[in-house]
């Protein structure tokens, strides 16, 4: 695959074949401040990229790279906005490709459309999401999730686990790991002597124990430990005012201790507007912070806004590593 211009490749997976990906997708690909910023490749099907764009009212202007077009019949004959095998396979095969093309250098970072877990599955791939599939692809032992949405930037200890299980999966070296990515990321995104603040597990940050003791036992110690670096650390604070005061501006990131915690404050702010960045990879990786909404799938009138700003944090992100 040969670059015709000087802006950097970027590929683009468009996620579930039956979603809204597609549409997102392409809708992405043709967005005029994309197109000044870097060079959209999509790893997807066309046929199922056309069906999307003639829906949007848009022209097919852009690569595409296939890793299955023998799938492209089948594809096409999937009722929309259902789960199935067949779809997740594909839409892995997209994301697979993708994580390939970073690799051999041919693009400078991937952007994914959203992915159905239970199709994924189906399939006979078992894993929790993108980022497992991504850590694993890449080789990666430790990675993060960090979400974007306008001022706000949250990153997560724990995730895809349940509930029961967070407070065992907060130890020293997992806050140690979350630290510093989520750190260097925010030196990537221009933000100098960043002040992250550090939520609370326990309700009023445990109230010096009187509501548990994970904040006075692990998290301090390590919020110490950084900030004897001169890093900008603070807490632990009550989860139920750090993200407000955040995004008002006192923050410029919050670390957050599970998948709710974090997910709940984003998806207030900005439902369809946030941007998922992976952190700890060898590879630049921004998605979009939505699902697949099968309820809307076809219409052409999903919201394409998180695809572009994924897309462009992306190209950001690239930049940064010295990728473009």
């Amino acid at each position: 695959m040969g670059r015709t211009t000087d802006l950097p490749a970027l590929a683009l997976t468009m996620g579930d074949p039956v979603g809204v990906g597609p549409e997102v997708t392409v809708r992405a690909a043709a967005d005029p401040d994309v197109l000044a910023i870097c060079r959209p490749v999509i790893a997807g099907n066309r046929a199922v990229l056309q069906r999307a764009a003639d829906v949007c009212g848009l022209a097919l202007d852009v690569e595409v790279i296939d890793p299955c077009p023998e799938l492209e019949s089948e594809l096409l004959a999937l009722p929309l906005g259902r789960v199935s095998p067949l779809a997740g396979k594909a839409s892995v095969q997209y994301v697979l490709r993708g994580i390939d093309l970073c690799l051999q250098k041919e693009v400078s970072g991937i952007v994914t459309a959203p992915i159905n877990k239970e199709s994924m599955n189906a399939a006979g791939y078992r894993y929790a999401g993108h980022t497992e599939l991504l850590a694993e692809r890449t080789g990666t032992k430790e990675t993060a999730m960090m979400l974007v949405t306008g001022n706000l930037r949250v990153s997560h200890v724990t995730t895809h686990v349940a509930f029961e299980r967070v407070a065992a999966l907060i130890t020293a070296d997992r806050l140690a790991t979350v630290f510093d990515l989520t750190y260097r990321t925010m030196l990537q995104l221009d933000i100098q002597n960043p002040h992250i603040a550090v939520a609370g597990l326990n309700p009023h940050a445990g109230e010096h124990g009187l509501f548990g003791t994970q904040e006075d036992e692990i998290l301090r110690p390590a919020i110490e430990l950084v900030r004897s670096r001169g890093w900008d650390f603070s807490g632990p604070w009550p989860p139920d005012t750090v993200f407000a005061r955040a995004n008002r501006g006192q923050f410029d990131c919050v670390i957050a201790m599970y998948h709710d915690q974090g997910h709940i404050a984003i998806k207030m702010i900005g439902f369809d507007e946030g941007v998922n960045v992976s952190l700890g990879l060898p590879i630049v990786r921004t998605s979009v912070d939505h699902g697949t909404a099968f309820d809307i799938a076809g219409k052409g009138v999903a919201r394409p806004v998180s695809m572009i700003q994924a897309t462009t944090l992306a190209a950001q992100l690239a930049s940064a590593r010295g990728l473009g």
